[in-house]
């Protein structure tokens, strides 16, 4: 029989701020964190607007030396795991033994910051003056290898690299390994650190981001005027617990995950498949994990990029799967406040679709001003809602053809 997994801890740094309170406090009041660019100059650059990360100081979390390190997408990974641990109550090596807790962290992209920083260093001044971290700086497992390293979690240790739906994958992988009685706790979720001149460009000659300049309309899920994704950066961090091992050492528990859906498109190497026809799929599958019908689903959090496709077809897929329910659900984009967090994005949102649970409260979409003739659904739009929700499925959709459904239930 498959054991019951619960979240117990969250932890999180946001463009809308270094904790997962203040990020979830902003998402309620509908507040955004995108703002003009002050990592490079953009000048000479059409994007001008991204989710950056604020005040971020890694040696409030972890040793100045070991900090220097991780790349920054590491770094983010580590605060927001020690935070989720401290927010669990857990002590390892006390309430559980190391060997029984696993980390399973994803990341899209990795640390292609630190790339562009030591090869420009390679051309400049030659081989020598490489530094000797770059490799374990780079490779997008080394979130997941310090987390286990710094929290002293000697269990499964993995990372999904599959591109936006990493994060989301993450949790569902990890889910997996309680359900199958292998841990008790799991370390879960994802990161990302890829706000740069090089990746922007490269995402901008695709024309996948928004040219907008003005960072209050930029990112318009379902709006009519949408015209890309705002690149964002941070981490999301869960605690996934066996049920009796939480009830055990009295766990204040903020819900319950029951649904995992994952499935590949065969389609295309960035763009979604007509209709969401993936998307359906592994909404569909989460549904059938969880034993739900889909009229049980009371809000979705929608991957919503702000893209022309994305949200058009992510429409469709929920129309096709939900039915006439469709139309009395509410389905709403944070990345309206957070950017698009890559790797990163389907575990914050993951924290956000449990505490929408925990508190009753709908998180809305931002700058939503147009409404587009064929996306026609409760988009929670400007505004978040007060509204009892029992179960909340979360959408993430990444290039390659990556569909991933998680369903969270309110734990009674």
């Amino acid at each position: 029989m498959k054991k019951r997994v619960v979240i117990t801890g969250i932890g999180a740094v946001t463009p809308l701020g270094n904790n997962a309170n203040v990020t979830w406090d902003r998402i309620k009041n509908g507040e955004s964190g995108i703002a003009p660019i002050t990592k490079f100059n953009t000048e000479n650059n059409s994007i001008k607007v991204a989710g950056e990360v604020k005040d971020f100081v890694p040696e409030n979390y972890m040793d100045g030396k070991e900090a220097r390190r991780m790349g920054r997408f590491t770094q983010f990974a580590v605060a927001a795991s020690k935070m989720a641990i401290n927010d669990a109550g857990i002590t390892i090596g006390t309430h559980v033994l190391p060997e029984r807790v696993g980390v399973w962290i994803g990341s899209g992209i990795g640390g292609l910051d630190e790339f562009e920083v030591q090869h420009k260093r390679f051309l400049d001044k030659g081989a020598r003056r490489v530094n000797p971290f770059t490799i374990p700086m780079l490779i997008p497992d080394m979130a997941a290898g310090r987390v286990s390293i710094e929290l002293g979690a000697k269990a499964i240790n993995n990372c999904s690299v599959t591109a936006c739906a990493s994060g989301a994958n993450s949790i569902g992988d990890a889910f997996r390994v309680i359900q199958n009685g292998e841990v008790d706790v799991m370390v879960a979720g994802g990161t990302e650190a890829a706000i740069t001149e090089m990746t922007i460009a490269g995402f901008n000659n695709m024309t996948a981001l928004s040219t907008n300049p003005n960072p209050e309309t930029a990112s318009r899920p379902f709006d009519k005027n949408r015209d890309g994704f705002v690149i964002a950066e941070g981490a999301g961090i869960i605690i996934l617990e066996e049920l009796d091992h939480a009830i055990a050492r009295k766990a204040r528990i903020y819900g319950e995950l029951v649904g995992y859906g994952a499935t590949g498109d065969a389609h295309h190497i960035t763009a979604p498949a007509p209709k969401g026809e993936g998307a359906q799929r592994a909404m569909r599958l989460a549904l059938e994990d969880a034993d739900l019908s889909p009229q049980e689903i009371n809000y979705i959090n929608a991957h919503g990029t702000s893209t022309p496709y994305n949200d058009l077809y992510e429409t469709q897929a929920v129309k096709e799967v939900f039915g006439e329910h469709a139309y009395t659900l509410s389905m709403s984009s944070t990345k309206s406040m957070t950017g698009h967090l890559l790797g990163a994005a389907g575990a914050v949102e993951a924290i956000f679709s449990v505490l929408a649970i925990k508190e009753g409260i709908l998180p809305p979409t931002i700058h939503y001003e147009t409404p587009d003739d064929e996306l026609n659904l409760d988009y929670v739009a400007n505004q978040a809602k007060q509204k009892t929700i029992d179960y909340v499925l979360s959408n993430s959709l990444g290039f390659g053809g990556h569909n991933v459904s998680l369903i969270f239930k309110k734990y009674e």
